[in-house]
């Protein structure tokens, strides 16, 4: 919420027991059109004379609430107190808002309303009735063994056979 500066509208009159202080909401809004307030999250109330000093401990009986604003009613006040004659003190109201815009505002929900209609009751019964499942058999991971290659390797020495007169032949050993 955004707060307001110190708003002083009305001034109590000393001389009428009717009077009193009224710093209301609804006054604010009747003096101040502009004002852009969707939603009064909080008030902050003090007098105008004694702004540190706390409205329970001035001695007068002042409403400050979100719902009304700040009212001083001069016949409810007393002799004593901070002030010597039962006037209300002359306050002032700061109030905290959300504004009136959209990015501001929670998103409103919209109530649905559907008709209701008498329809006849039915009731059902169901049986179970067993169902089969198959199991699933684990596979059996399949293994490698390793291929082991030999290779084997033979050299042949070629022999010679001379044989006088004739040709010269090799053959393996």
């Amino acid at each position: 919420c955004i707060w307001s500066d110190w708003i002083d509208m009305t001034y109590p009159n000393a001389s009428d027991k009717n009077s009193g202080d009224y710093e209301t909401l609804e006054n604010i809004w009747k003096n101040y059109p502009s004002w852009e307030c969707a939603k009064v999250e909080n008030v902050s109330c003090r007098s105008e004379k004694f702004p540190n000093t706390s409205i329970a401990d001035l001695g007068q009986k002042v409403e400050c609430s979100v719902d009304v604003g700040l009212i001083c009613n001069n016949k409810d006040q007393q002799i004593g107190g901070i002030t010597p004659m039962p006037v209300c003190l002359n306050y002032e109201i700061s109030v905290c808002c959300t504004p009136n815009h959209p990015e501001c505002l929670p998103t409103p929900s919209t109530p649905s309303t559907t008709p209701s209609t008498a329809s006849p009751t039915t009731t059902s019964v169901s049986t179970p009735r067993p169902t089969t499942t198959p199991t699933p058999t684990p596979e059996t991971p399949s293994s490698t063994t390793p291929t082991t290659t030999t290779t084997t390797t033979t050299t042949l020495t070629p022999s010679t056979t001379t044989t006088s007169g004739s040709t010269s032949q090799t053959t393996p050993t």
